[in-house]
């Protein structure tokens, strides 16, 4: 399997570094192909190792299709937002401790993830615009949010979505990544595209979303800031995760007024989801807690 994967990248590492010099616009049309094609995910990794409360299917139509999942439990909504490529019980070390402090829990498959019906993109393929559009639709039909556990590309997509004007009064991101320029940047060290590909795939992006920049998390969050207040956040990110950089969740949490970071050691990103700890430190943010009570987040603090 390893060589096949350095196999596959060799090739397309020379066949980008040809199409940056006679056809690049064929090279960013290849790029734009690749950039939003989800991961494959396996049964295996999927398989669940937590024991769950008894919960009720849910189906939310989304464009041409359905968003699946399930609801836990009774009280105060929590909805749990996974990431590109992920699932929503991909999340659900969280879901018996929350439904035990008398919240509900909705846990669901974003367009065509999961058990879900592909989304506007088709098959295998999605944005984080529509990842954020999903958001308001399932609590839209769900009913208002408490709270929102998001993971990896889910805390942009929540981010997206506030900024269309959805409520909720507490929320976790947990390995957020913050700046799709360094993805980028790393998507084209990685395949070996130059300039003018990236260019041409930056330009394509554009016409359909607006500028890249703009999905920037600092200055999302700057926009955010001058039309509403914004709900108590907790950060979690480990400083080992190779996908998204911990430093930009520190950066979130210095503009974010109230916010609360903190930093784990050696879980990378996925296994941060199940650690105890982190869980534990997700319950106690998303329960209430009265104004002055000890436990009330102060801006820019630090845990970890």
């Amino acid at each position: 399997m390893a060589a096949k994967k350095s196999t596959n990248v060799r090739f397309l590492t020379a066949a980008f570094q040809s199409l940056e010099v006679v056809a690049p616009g064929v090279g960013s049309w290849w790029v734009d192909r690749l950039w939003f094609r989800l991961p494959t995910v396996s049964e295996k990794a999927r398989r669940l190792r937590v024991e769950l409360p008894p919960g009720t299917p849910i189906e939310v139509p989304f464009e041409d299709g359905v968003i699946r999942g399930t609801a836990y439990g009774d009280g105060p909504t929590v909805y749990l937002v996974h990431g590109w490529g992920g699932w929503g019980l991909q999340l659900a070390a969280l879901i018996p401790p929350l439904v035990a402090e008398g919240f509900r829990v909705v846990a669901y498959d974003a367009p065509s993830h999961g058990d879900s019906e592909p989304g506007r993109e088709g098959r295998g393929r999605g944005t984080m615009p529509e990842l954020g559009d999903a958001v308001q639709a399932v609590i839209g039909a769900q009913g208002e949010a408490y709270g929102i556990v998001a993971h990896s590309l889910g805390a942009p997509a929540v981010i997206y979505a506030l900024d269309k004007g959805l409520a909720v009064e507490r929320l976790v991101f947990v390995a957020s990544p913050t700046d799709f320029t360094q993805t980028l940047d790393q998507f084209q060290q990685a395949l070996g595209f130059g300039p003018r590909i990236r260019a041409g795939f930056l330009r394509r992006f554009a016409r359909r979303f607006g500028p890249m920049e703009d999905f920037e998390a600092i200055s999302a969050v700057g926009r955010l800031l001058d039309e509403r207040d914004l709900p108590e956040l907790l950060l979690i990110h480990d400083k080992s995760d190779r996908e998204t950089a911990y430093e930009g969740s520190i950066a979130i949490a210095a503009v974010w007024p109230g916010a609360c970071i903190e930093l784990t050691e050696g879980l990378g990103h996925r296994r941060v989801l199940a650690d105890p700890e982190v869980v534990a430190s997700v319950r106690r943010h998303l329960v209430d807690r009265a104004p002055g009570d000890e436990g009330e987040l102060a801006q820019g603090t630090m845990r970890g």
